[in-house]
């Protein structure tokens, strides 16, 4: 998506630090009612990076500006004009957006957390070419962290939620009818007199809400994670976890002579909160719910774990080498630092083969891989859309037919990757 939109041929204005604070000082002479004071009106406007934190923006007009990545943090929007502005990766934690005309905009993987936007007009809008409005291209917070921000009574529908962290949020009287929820996190949600009809929320995490008022009718919650279908409890296993994994160490060493494979298939693991710096090598573990837990240098090697659910998990420095991860879920995960490179078996050289991590048809959206070991990777039709590859070593990994929308590859190792996909690869800016 281009921005400033195209809408007539004259030359875009872009504005630095100190004419934008010249422009606000007005601004606020203008809501105090004061003597010289001016509505702030821009339009097209380049304001890539600025910082409005914690000003008065009360009642401005910005219509179709380009504030990619600028800190409006703590600022009061309410009331303002944004009209198809694009917030990409700004930050607007505890922004107000009361009632703002934000129609058309793009907001993905930007920070609202304890953002304010009640009653704001979150509906179809846009420009194209020639200056035609209401466009209907839909509002997208794709990967934003909205956690904790107010949407009551918003205007939402066929806005753009998908894998958006919504924990702790309210959209009560909000109207999301037709909205994409898949896979946002909707855990701790207040949905009371919400309009869901026709919202997709397909993998979305739903525990903590009160969804007796939403008709399973008007909506899809394939796959959806609720309080009534989690699955059953690692806690109520017949023997506890801690002997099974005993069992399991007994099995790898004897390579299968003694002990027996510990097998968490299906199994629900949320509820130990933590499997920090654990050993589960060679661990089974097809469609298990690991959601949000600390497995920070947990070692799972040569492990099976297709189609696990690993979103908002901490693995940083986690040992992964020659593990199957085909359909799992990384959305939001952290990564950073973690081994994924393959194992080497046999010994002689007729038998040496490696086996390199298999990601096939994973999802790892918006996931943080800075800095991961991933060579040899099969990335095959993954989703990445969003993730942080920098500093990864990524030889030889394939990539065809992956999503790489918005991918940083900033100083990563793509020696031999195959790099075919669906949409464009950014570089990122790096910090100076």
């Amino acid at each position: 998506m281009s921005y400033p939109p195209q809408d007539t041929q004259q030359e875009i204005e872009k504005l630095d630090q100190a004419q934008l604070d010249a422009m606000i000082n007005l601004h606020v002479r203008f809501l105090e009612g004061s003597l010289g004071g001016r509505r702030a009106v821009l339009k097209n406007t380049d304001l890539k990076g600025l910082s409005f934190k914690g000003k008065d923006m009360r009642q401005v007009d910005f219509t179709a500006c380009d504030l990619d990545s600028a800190d409006l943090s703590g600022a009061d929007f309410s009331e303002a004009r944004l009209y198809a502005c694009n917030f990409a990766g700004a930050n607007l934690a505890r922004s107000n957006f009361t009632r703002a005309d934000m129609r058309g905009s793009i907001i993905e993987n930007a920070n609202l957390e304890d953002a304010t936007l009640d009653k704001a007009d979150l509906r179809v809008g846009g420009f194209e070419q020639d200056g035609q409005y209401d466009t209907g291209r839909s509002v997208t917070f794709k990967g934003a962290n909205l956690s904790g921000a107010k949407l009551k009574g918003s205007m939402a529908s066929n806005a753009d939620f998908s894998d958006a962290l919504m924990n702790d949020i309210d959209m009560s009287d909000a109207d999301i009818r037709d909205a994409d929820l898949t896979g946002a996190d909707l855990s701790n949600a207040k949905v009371e007199g919400c309009k869901f009809k026709g919202a997709n929320l397909k993998a979305a995490i739903m525990t903590g809400v009160d969804t007796s008022s939403i008709s399973e009718l008007e909506i899809d919650t394939t796959e959806a994670i609720t309080d009534e279908n989690i699955g059953t409890s690692v806690k109520d296993m017949a023997e506890p976890l801690s002997q099974r994994i005993e069992t399991h160490i007994k099995w790898v060493g004897s390579a299968g002579a003694e002990g027996e494979q510990l097998d968490l298939s299906e199994m629900d693991m949320r509820a130990l909160n933590t499997l920090k710096e654990e050993t589960l090598t060679a661990v089974k573990a097809v469609r298990a719910k690991f959601f949000g837990m600390d497995l920070y240098k947990v070692q799972m090697q040569s492990a099976i774990l297709d189609e696990c659910d690993f979103r908002r998990c901490d693995m940083e420095e986690a040992d992964l080498r020659g593990s199957s991860f085909k359909k799992a879920r990384f959305n939001h995960a952290k990564l950073k630092g973690a081994n994924f490179e393959p194992l080497m078996f046999g010994k002689g050289e007729g038998t040496k083969r490696f086996n390199p991590c298999n990601f096939e048809g994973a999802s790892l959206s918006y996931a943080d891989l800075s800095g991961a070991k991933l060579k040899m990777v099969n990335f095959k039709n993954a989703d990445l859309t969003g993730a942080n590859l920098s500093g990864a070593d990524l030889k030889e990994a394939d990539f065809t037919g992956a999503k790489m929308d918005h991918v940083n590859l900033d100083d990563a190792n793509t020696d031999g990757a195959i790099l075919e996909n669906s949409g464009p690869v950014f570089k990122l800016k790096t910090e100076e």
